[in-house]
């Protein structure tokens, strides 16, 4: 047997209070959608998925740069104050 709600044709409580979460049930315009898309769209794992390799690869490869920049610093020819000549490594005024 069903309730008296529904053979009226009324929504029961349940139903009626029932929103949709997030952004999504919300009543926004056209150029707020535009603005910020990433609150409607649905996540697209496949794209997040390469691009968090993409920047991690990025990061990696910073890392190996400045790895190698450190090992392989240049030399040049000094001269002292008394005329000597000896090869020295290039420094930064930073350090």
């Amino acid at each position: 047997m069903s309730s008296p709600d529904t053979e009226t044709g009324k929504a029961t409580s349940k139903e009626s209070g029932f929103r949709t979460p997030g952004f999504k049930g919300v009543r926004t315009t056209s150029l707020f959608r535009a603005f910020n898309p990433e609150l409607f769209i649905k996540p697209n794992k496949p794209v997040m998925a390469f691009g968090l390799v993409t920047i991690s690869m990025c990061v990696a490869y910073l890392g190996y740069l400045h790895a190698t920049k450190e090992n392989n610093q240049q030399l040049y020819e000094a001269i002292d104050s008394e005329g000597e000549r000896y090869m020295r490594r290039k420094t930064s005024k930073w350090n």
